[in-house]
């Protein structure tokens, strides 16, 4: 069990989370978290937003039961967080974008940190509903950040001036990206969000399509290649 170091609110419907201990984590991975005893029935698989010394931060939005219960810790209550989990985005050289939609954005933050950290030019693109999401905390760790609120992010960036581009949001702005990297030379990286349950691979409840046939979004992703998970069917 850990310890929660902190959990405020960043909007109306979006918090911040730190959890103590040591984690070897990767960038795109995610941990399932758990603060109660027996309902709801399923821990809540959530990605990562930051990890350093102190500990491990998770930023979240409340959708239902599980993440109402996460949103009334306090510091020093306990949280059990299991992970890190899955196979994230690869560390990579060259000049990356990063595109996030929604709750999609909160992988993105220790993506940039790392890859920034190694030397790569990092520029970020995140799009919103209505209001901009820790736009300070983001601006620190890329060369240049890009917010759209109420529009279309993915109008914003041009995939030819990337070598990778790594993406998390929605389904259809993921897609939406996939069809403007066609005849450039960028790479693109998807983190899928499907439903999860045991976050191992073991319940194949985040089972979704690939050009392979069905893999494991938990354990053979959340991160794929867009070329193996959006085809002319999808």
């Amino acid at each position: 069990m850990a310890t929660v170091i902190k959990n405020e609110a960043v909007s109306k419907d979006f918090y911040l989370l730190k959890a103590s201990g040591s984690y070897d984590a990767k960038i795109g991975q995610f941990c399932m978290l758990r603060a109660w005893d027996e309902y709801p029935v399923l821990s809540r698989p959530i990605s990562i937003f930051d990890c350093d010394e102190e500990g491990i931060s998770f930023l979240y939005k409340v959708v239902g039961q599980g993440t109402e219960l996460l949103a009334q810790l306090e510091p020093g209550d306990s949280i059990d967080v299991q992970g890190p989990y899955g196979n994230g985005f690869p560390e990579v050289n060259g000049k990356i974008a990063l595109v996030g939609g929604g709750i999609g954005v909160a992988p993105l933050f220790y993506t940039a940190k790392v890859l920034k950290a190694q030397g790569n030019p990092v520029d970020l693109f995140l799009g919103f509903n209505d209001e901009a999401l820790l736009q300070e905390d983001y601006e620190k760790v890329c060369d240049k950040l890009t917010v759209n609120i109420g529009g279309y992010v993915t109008d914003d960036i041009n995939p030819a001036d990337y070598e990778y581009i790594m993406t998390c949001g929605p389904h259809i702005m993921m897609k939406v990206l996939n069809d403007k990297v066609k005849g450039t030379d960028a790479q693109l990286y998807v983190s899928m969000e499907n439903r999860m349950g045991c976050g191992v691979g073991a319940c194949l409840v985040c089972s979704c399509k690939t050009k392979d046939g069905n893999k494991k979004v938990c354990k053979d992703g959340p991160v794929f290649k867009a070329e193996e998970v959006f085809t002319d069917e999808q």
